[in-house]
């Protein structure tokens, strides 16, 4: 019975065809919505994973996430150090700057200020270049940070800094080792270009020593945001960040704690937490039409044979049991399908910063969302079945 099944799906292509389609469809979706939604979550804490050896994150009580900060007066900085268990801590300033390049453009990055001495915080280079180059004079490395086309500098030396107006026009390129650019009217020059996890939101990024952010926003009386710790020796990052909370008043959180804050703050706050529920409702719905309507209009055409089969013997169970493998077959391989589908099409996606990260959980997910098209779809059509009489199939009423 399970094979004459198999034969009489294959049998019709234009139906079968049209409900792996739509199965397909189903899988895709709700797999890349979820990839999606991973990718920009992991985006969100990107500046915790690039910091992975910190152990406490330090900041003012009232931040939840890296998203939405505040800055601390800098004797909190003191304070830590002084806290029992502590091995190290550094600080860590961001704040958002508008930076404007030579033929007129401004643009607004988050500058990154780093610990002058560990370099703590900097971005790893290539071609065997260390953060160490922020040590020069008016330096900064920069980061396209998950955009695109927003580092670019005239290519023409007649384009730059000119008396008469601005260029806006000019022919450009990307910025490159030793490029300038104005910081409330002080001058950077462009000591490396990093490629660190894109952020998201994405933004541009400006990373430079603590001490030159001092210089470049004389007018902040805070520039202190977190407070990066590392533990001695035996001393947990779980207790170390309960010790330091007691005595400082301040908040403290693990690297892993500190991602949970920003992922909760982004599913609270982010609206491209709804646009991905839109995709999935939007998945689901289309694929359970094309799925309903196709495997319904193949059980109702094949009432025939399904009549015949009855007369025969078979019971409404083994039918049913038919239907359902018609329906779990065709499950199977559109799953499959819409899942390389959206691997595939991920790793496109991903060379243009597309915030996607096909995590363990999202093919699972698709193939559930899936399986409740399809059994659901499979139940409606089986009300036909079972409503069966082969005399008045045959007699054509």
């Amino acid at each position: 019975m399970f094979r004459i099944a198999l034969q009489m799906l294959i049998g019709d292509k234009a139906k079968y065809i049209g409900l792996l389609s739509g199965i397909t469809f189903t899988a895709f979706l709700v797999t890349f919505a979820l990839a999606y939604f991973a990718g920009f979550m992991t985006s969100g804490f990107a500046l915790i994973s690039e910091n992975n050896s910190v152990d406490v994150w330090v900041m003012d009580p009232a931040v939840n996430s890296t998203e939405m900060t505040i800055n601390m007066p800098s004797s909190a900085l003191s304070q830590v150090r002084g806290v029992k268990g502590v091995a190290n801590a550094v600080p860590l300033s961001l704040n958002d700057v508008v930076a404007r390049f030579p033929n007129g453009r401004f643009q607004t990055f988050q500058m990154i200020g780093v610990d002058d001495i560990s370099l703590s915080g900097a971005p790893f280079l290539k071609a065997g270049i260390t953060p160490k180059i922020l040590y020069k004079p008016d330096s900064v490395i920069v980061d396209a940070g998950g955009t695109t086309d927003k580092l670019q500098t005239p290519i023409h030396e007649e384009d730059k800094w000119s008396f008469d107006g601005v260029h806006l026009d000019a022919p450009t390129r990307k910025l490159h080792f030793g490029d300038e650019l104005l910081i409330h009217d002080k001058r950077v020059v462009i000591a490396g270009v990093s490629n660190t996890i894109p952020r998201f939101p994405p933004h541009p990024l400006i990373y430079t020593t603590y001490s030159n952010t001092k210089r470049l926003l004389p007018s902040e009386n805070k520039l202190l945001t977190f407070i990066m710790v590392s533990a001695q020796t035996g001393v947990s990052a779980d207790q170390l960040a309960i010790r330091i909370e007691q005595q400082t008043h301040l908040r403290a959180r693990t690297s892993a704690d500190f991602k949970e804050d920003t992922v909760r703050w982004f599913l609270i706050n982010s609206e491209d937490v709804g646009d991905m529920g839109a995709m999935l409702i939007l998945a689901m719905t289309v694929g359970f039409g094309v799925t309903g309507v196709m495997l319904y209009m193949f059980t109702y055409e094949n009432l025939k044979q399904y009549a015949v089969l009855k007369a025969m013997g078979a019971s409404n169970a083994m039918l049913l049991k038919m239907v359902f493998i018609q329906a779990g077959t065709s499950a199977f391989l559109g799953a499959g399908m819409g899942v390389g589908l959206c691997a595939i099409i991920g790793e496109i996606v991903s060379t243009i910063a597309f915030p996607f990260r096909l995590m363990w959980f999202t093919p699972l997910f698709g193939i559930l969302g899936v399986l409740i098209v399809s059994l659901t779809a499979a139940m409606i059509s089986t009300r036909p079945v079972l409503k069966l009489e082969p005399g008045i199939v045959f007699s054509g009423r």
